[in-house]
């Protein structure tokens, strides 16, 4: 290890020391109270662990959009004593039985699936919409659907980086129109964040609150939506009983 090297992991050391005392009251003004959290059931750390909870019994089959071996930990497949286990992804490669696009994901892989599996696959999708509907196709009324992404992340896999989502985008996603139930969907662990000293003038280290890692759902298929469209899904039936924010006139702001 070179000097160099050496200093700035001791610097960097040095600086989480500090960041772990004072951390918890300064990062606190960045977090949101209308951004819903995680239970047990979505928490990032233990996802994997609810999907073999849930999926993992005699007579079931899962499914993991997503399953080539890329950054390591077990695989989903190994954790599985019962269930039937599909690996599907884009590529070939370890841990992957299908390989094709998600966009054709019922031309693919073939029967019905008692759960649906997939992170940090979402981002990637130049149509998720379209694949939220092979979802649908391919999973049994009562199946459930586990995604994670990302809502606030670096920049990677470009250039297949299309979308960003929050938990109301998820929501939108697997919802009543497609016939889902969405049990939980939450956004986690919050980043600290500012704009740069290459950003626009105005904007130049300004912070930026409300930053979340990963965004997840749980939602059960309740029913087969035959014809499914999304031009005819009422907006009611996609974003629920929730409404744009209304306009707040000047006078209400002073």
């Amino acid at each position: 290890m070179g000097v160099a090297s050496a200093i700035r992991r001791l610097g960097d050391s040095f600086g989480c020391a500090i960041l772990s005392v004072i951390g918890p009251r300064l990062d606190k003004a960045y977090l949101a109270t209308d951004v819903p959290g995680p239970t047990r059931l979505t928490a990032h750390a233990t996802f994997a662990d609810q999907v073999v909870a849930a999926g993992d019994k005699p007579g079931f089959r899962i499914l993991e959009i997503g399953s080539r071996e890329v950054a390591g930990g077990p695989p989903m497949r190994g954790r599985l004593s019962h269930a039937g286990y599909v690996g599907f992804d884009y590529y070939p490669g370890p841990n992957v039985d299908v390989s094709g696009d998600a966009h054709h994901l019922s031309d693919l892989v073939d029967g019905k699936f008692d759960v649906v599996y997939s992170t940090a696959v979402f981002e990637h999708l130049a149509m998720p919409w379209v694949v939220a509907e092979e979802i649908a196709r391919v999973l049994k009324p009562g199946g459930l659907v586990f995604v994670e992404t990302h809502f606030s992340y670096s920049s990677h896999e470009r250039p297949w980086h299309f979308f960003q989502f929050s938990d109301m985008g998820l929501r939108a996603l697997f919802s009543p129109a497609l016939g889902f139930e969405c049990l939980e969907a939450a956004m986690q662990n919050p980043i600290v964040g500012r704009f740069s000293a290459y950003a626009d003038r105005y904007l130049r280290f300004q912070p930026v609150r409300a930053l979340y890692c990963h965004s997840n759902i749980v939602a059960r298929k309740v029913r087969d939506v035959e014809g499914f469209s999304w031009r005819q899904a009422g907006l009611e039936n996609v974003a629920g009983p929730t409404a744009y924010p209304e306009p707040v006139s000047p006078a209400a702001v002073r």
